[in-house]
């Protein structure tokens, strides 16, 4: 990078860029001014000879140019991330951090497991796990931040650069507390959606289009009274103390089901089922430890799916 002229700064400002899709939001998450992250990005393309961004209405979208780049510059990072990390651990004796991030189908009902067994296997080494929304965890892939993201799989047009691997899939269900109103009627559920409160996957959340897909071809497009979540410990509450139907991927709720305290309603969501896998970014090589954990997610991953086929 010497030779080129490119710094890493010239790196960190463009990713972050890249990630805030702004460069006012950028120079706030690297601490300075607008007018210096401006001057990066320029230096930057003064090196490579080509634009990265270009402005798109209020916001920054990124050229052709700036599409390839980032791969790279989001791979050049975490290599040097990994070897700060290395080198820091040796001295003081510590580990790499492990990051990675879960959707909420998998952050209750597949990780804990899978941190369990790898604790197991005593590698010492620290994990950090992110939850969020499916769009946000993938961006934090492509840059760097992360190196794992464990959901399900994303649209075409979102997995350039990105590898996947299929574990299970699953479909969303319409969950409900114990004895819940519409679990003694013998009529369909989705007749009376709309006497109750909807918990509602967010716009941006991955299973959104299947639900929404779901709810037109059976006539009910239009719920009046939507809450719209992707917090599973908010769902989980709000369903507990009231009548409200919550639609959640069946990952989430698995456990609640199984223990009783949540129930289905019998409504064929067949239509919604997905894959559930790992997304890792396709010039990544996973170091021992971060090998280890992605056996144990498979192996917890095998239990799920067990546990999920069930009857009933």
């Amino acid at each position: 990078m010497s030779e080129s002229g490119i710094k890493v700064r010239h790196l960190q400002t463009f990713v972050e860029v890249a990630r805030q899709k702004s460069v006012v939001k950028a120079a706030a998450g690297l601490h300075v001014s607008q007018p210096a992250v401006t001057k990066t990005i320029r230096e930057l393309e003064q090196i490579l000879g080509v634009a990265v961004i270009e402005r798109e209405g209020r916001g920054i979208r990124l050229t052709r140019h700036g599409e390839v780049f980032l791969r790279h510059a989001g791979a050049a990072l975490t290599a040097l991330r990994q070897g700060v990390d290395s080198v820091s651990g040796e001295r003081s004796g510590e580990t790499p951090t492990i990051r990675i991030g879960a959707l909420p189908t998998v952050s209750t009902h597949i990780m804990p497991r899978a941190m369990q067994l790898f604790m197991n296997e005593k590698t010492w080494s620290r994990v950090k796990i992110v939850t969020g929304e499916n769009a946000v965890l993938l961006e934090q892939l492509r840059v760097g931040d992360l190196e794992l993201v464990i959901g399900r799989l994303a649209a075409a047009e979102k997995m350039t650069g990105f590898t996947f691997e299929h574990l299970y899939s699953e479909q969303v269900v319409f969950a409900v507390r114990a004895g819940h109103p519409l679990l003694a009627r013998n009529s369909s559920p989705l007749s009376r959606l709309s006497d109750y409160t909807i918990l509602m996957p967010t716009r941006t959340a991955i299973i959104r289009p299947f639900v929404d897909n779901l709810l037109i071809v059976n006539g009910m497009g239009h719920l009046p009274d939507q809450i719209e979540t992707v917090s599973d410990a908010f769902g989980r509450a709000f369903i507990q103390m009231s009548d409200a139907v919550w639609i959640i991927s069946e990952g989430v709720v698995a456990s609640d089901i199984e223990n009783g305290a949540l129930a289905k309603l019998p409504i064929d969501t067949r239509e919604t089922r997905g894959p559930v896998g790992l997304t890792m970014r396709a010039d990544s090589m996973a170091s021992l430890p971060l090998s280890i954990l992605l056996q144990t997610i498979r192996e917890a991953a095998s239990e799920a799916h067990q546990l999920m086929s069930r009857p009933g």
